[in-house]
């Protein structure tokens, strides 16, 4: 996120979300900005640029993802579902990923490409979201999974 609105969004969505049967804490940062290490310099991993990854949903300035940014719900949109996939494929893959229940599933009537998909509860419902974004559906699809305002 590079803007200011998106990040007091992610502050307003996320902070005390319970995930995995805990409250998380999101809190804006004493810093302005992020120091990556240097070529050759260790970091244990810890900090990771995904700026340019060809996966980021927010990639592309202007993109109609930045106004669907919703707070977690039961309900999750995807899109980029491959038209060779069914409902049950989804749903299958949801919840052998997840552990999660899907308690209901209904592609878009005009755009097959895009559906969305109900779990039993928030803590599923994010859980998924963390597992499922970027799944892997065909030999170039990749899953997008974002939160959705609709409901099913």
């Amino acid at each position: 996120m590079t803007d200011g609105q998106q990040a007091q969004l992610a502050l307003a969505h996320l902070d005390k979300l319970k995930l995995y049967g805990k409250a998380i804490r999101v809190a804006p940062s004493k810093h302005i900005g992020v120091q990556m290490p240097k070529d050759g310099q260790p970091d244990a991993g810890l900090t990771k640029d995904y700026s340019n990854s060809p996966l980021h949903r927010f990639k592309k300035p202007g993109s109609k993802n930045y106004q669907n940014i919703y707070a977690p719900s039961l309900t999750l949109h995807l899109s980029n579902i491959p038209a060779n996939i069914s409902e049950e494929d989804i749903k299958v893959a949801f919840e052998e990923k997840t552990g999660g229940a899907v308690q209901a599933f209904k592609f878009f009537a005009k755009d097959r490409k895009m559906a969305l998909i109900q779990m039993a509860s928030l803590d599923e419902a994010v859980s998924a979201l963390i597992a499922m974004h970027n799944y892997q559906l065909g030999d170039a699809n990749h899953l997008r999974v974002s939160f959705s305002k609709s409901t099913i």
